[in-house]
């Protein structure tokens, strides 16, 4: 409670700090958010505080881009500080006006199309052809060294690459890998999708398992060539530990134990966060549909009820535990 000049009143007056949840719609989109107002004892007159740190909108725009998988403020300032780009760089390599990438940094929400081109290249090997393909928009010293750096992460990552489906993806494209060969680059994108809000591992397990028998389903070809298990509480795709655990080494995944309460008993659980942003350059058109359908149909189901959902599954059902299973029983797939 403190005194201050009350608009309503026009006078000094006593007032108090009140908090609630709002609604503020952002593109169609209602989302609730913290508003902070002061509220006067005297008439009951409510009024913003102008000098609050807190920013509704801003606030309502960030859990919009976290919702949709869009790139944040911050990733994209840390993004050009990695290479060294200034505002003027990234946005000539961008084809952008100069103010753009300014307002973006600052908050604003990016369009749909801006959005696609920042993901596009915050990818090395796409901006590795951005900084070859626009030579104007860097100096010659400058241009040759970031080269230099992308060509070199390009390398690391075919090599990566390479190495895990050398070592898991060993098979033949049959009926148990969807018919496709086993495609890292999708795999690790999609796991880094699936974690942008957080999840643990035996939901996400089951997302990646649903997104790829969806697109069987639907396309007659999975997304990312994975073999699934039949396990106990689940299907899990083949490998799944060493995945994760690849991604947690390389600083693309960070993980949070959580300790919470079942039937009296403390159990500890594994969330895991994307610490960078997936490249859905790698999926297709049908591909994304399938990843932005599972997302938001299991968005607000737990752990233990998407696996309680999954034992449902006719293809789960069907399955000796250890054994993987068959894609061609998705077309019997809930969803």
């Amino acid at each position: 409670m403190k005194k201050d000049i009350c608009p309503g009143c026009e006078k000094e007056a006593e007032i108090e700090m009140v908090s609630a949840l709002e609604d503020i719609e952002v593109r169609g989109e209602p989302i609730k958010v913290e508003v902070e107002y002061y509220k006067c004892r005297d008439c009951g007159e409510e009024f913003l505080d102008l000098n609050s740190k807190k920013d509704p909108l801003a606030e309502a725009y960030r859990i919009y881009r976290q919702r949709h998988c869009m790139v944040q403020p911050e990733e994209i300032r840390k993004f050009r500080k990695r290479y060294g780009l200034t505002q003027t760089e990234l946005s000539k390599l961008l084809g952008w006006g100069g103010a753009t990438l300014s307002r973006y940094e600052n908050g604003a929400l990016q369009d749909d199309t801006h959005e696609t081109a920042l993901r596009l290249a915050m990818e090395p090997r796409n901006l590795h052809e951005l900084v070859r393909s626009k030579p104007e928009a860097l100096g010659p010293e400058k241009r040759k060294d970031l080269i230099e750096v992308l060509a070199s992460e390009r390398e690391a990552a075919f090599s990566f690459t390479r190495e895990f489906e050398d070592r898991f993806g060993n098979y033949e494209p049959t009926e148990f890998s969807g018919y496709r060969r086993l495609d890292i680059r999708k795999l690790f994108n999609a796991i880094l999708f699936f974690c942008k809000a957080g999840v643990f591992t035996t939901k996400l397990n089951k997302l990646l398992f649903y997104a790829d028998f969806k697109h069987f389903k639907d396309e007659s070809v999975s997304i990312t060539g994975a073999r699934y298990l039949c396990f106990q509480y689940g299907p899990v795709p083949e490998h799944y530990d060493y995945y994760l655990a690849d991604l947690i080494d390389e600083r693309a995944l960070r993980v949070e134990e959580v300790i919470f309460e079942k039937d009296g008993v403390e159990i500890a659980g594994t969330r895991h966060y994307s610490a960078k942003d997936p490249d859905l350059n790698y999926f297709d058109n049908t591909e994304l549909e399938s990843l932005l359908f599972v997302e938001k149909h299991f968005r607000n189901v737990g752990a233990g009820d998407i696996s309680e959902i999954s034992h449902k599954e006719v293809c789960y059902a069907n399955t000796p535990t250890g054994e993987p299973i068959s894609y061609k029983l998705a077309l019997q797939l809930s969803v």
